[in-house]
């Protein structure tokens, strides 16, 4: 027997999200249809309104719903600071820190030649444009330790330096409470070679 159309179209729509599988994607459409239909509209409903309102800050490329988000026309933060990162739940994580008052720029991801992802498509010339406003006397790049985000840094790093724009890298290490029998030996490696005097 197979399920009903409209169920199995949510199934396929849940599977669309990043980490929910095919057996996930149907525990939660079940779940919804069996056991939380308030749930299920309301979660269609702020979809909807999410991808009505949702829109890309004219200056720093992350979502907002006037041109330009909350962040960008903050005149207390300092314009000569321009931190890039790969999305804005990291946009998010930084500013939660509350330890950067400079402005952003959001690349909607990294590169991924594999996957078909080049400067185009993480909105490169924008970020030239706006690092290169004469404004900004220094970037940051907080992408990612991954390859992928790695291989961004040192591309972006690259070019903008050769634009005359003093280039900063995040530094890595142990985190906040972490004990060194617990951290792997990169990144022990790595807090090892970015120690500062103190």
């Amino acid at each position: 027997m197979k399920p009903p159309s409209a169920l199995s179209g949510l199934v396929e729509a849940l599977r669309a999200l990043p980490g929910v599988g095919p057996k996930s994607a149907q525990r939660i459409a079940y779940h919804l249809m069996q056991h939380d239909r308030e749930g299920a509209e309301r979660l269609g409903r702020s979809l909807l309104f999410a991808t009505e309102h949702l829109r890309h800050c004219e200056k720093c490329n992350t979502f907002t719903e006037a041109q330009i988000c909350e962040v960008c026309s903050d005149p207390e933060r300092d314009p000569t600071l321009l931190c890039v990162v790969e999305t804005p739940a990291d946009q998010i994580m930084l500013e939660q820190t509350m330890t950067y008052r400079g402005l952003y720029f959001v690349l909607m991801g990294r590169l991924s030649p594999l996957d078909g992802i080049g400067p185009k498509e993480i909105h490169f010339d924008r970020l030239v444009r706006r690092a290169s406003d004469g404004v900004v006397k220094e970037v940051v790049l907080a992408t990612n330790f991954t390859n992928e985000g790695e291989a961004t840094a040192h591309y972006l790093g690259q070019t903008l330096k050769a634009r005359g724009l003093a280039v900063t890298r995040l530094a890595r290490g142990v985190p906040v409470g972490g004990e060194l029998e617990y951290v792997d030996a990169g990144t022990i490696a790595r807090a090892m070679l970015d120690r500062r005097t103190l």
